[in-house]
């Protein structure tokens, strides 16, 4: 099993619609990789480590495949258009980083 790591970087700039990203762009994901998709779970960062601060990470979402071809067949037919509905909730870029789940 492998974990697609979407993280969005926070700061006093970043602009993040958290409406359009958990209510439009996710379920538009899980229509389009389909149910090779075996997990997804989505978080909006709240702050930083010390009070005061803020997210390191403004979200983050976590997508599960049993593997890396899994992942690559099924989303990337699709990234093009995935890709291109971000400027409609950000005006950050996302971090990726795929992952081997351990337990």
């Amino acid at each position: 099993m492998i974990k697609v790591t979407v993280m969005y970087p926070g700061g006093g700039s970043t602009r993040f619609d958290a409406d359009y990203y958990f209510g439009k762009h996710l379920p538009m994901v899980k229509s389009k990789v389909g149910p090779a998709l075996k997990k997804l779970d989505s978080e909006l960062g709240m702050a930083g480590g010390a009070p005061g601060t803020l997210p390191t990470y403004v979200a983050m979402c976590h997508l599960y495949f049993e593997s890396v071809d899994a992942f690559q067949g099924n989303f990337g037919p699709h990234a093009p258009e995935i890709m291109a509905d971000i400027p409609n909730y950000t005006n950050v870029q996302p971090l990726i980083q795929i992952s081997e789940v351990k337990s």
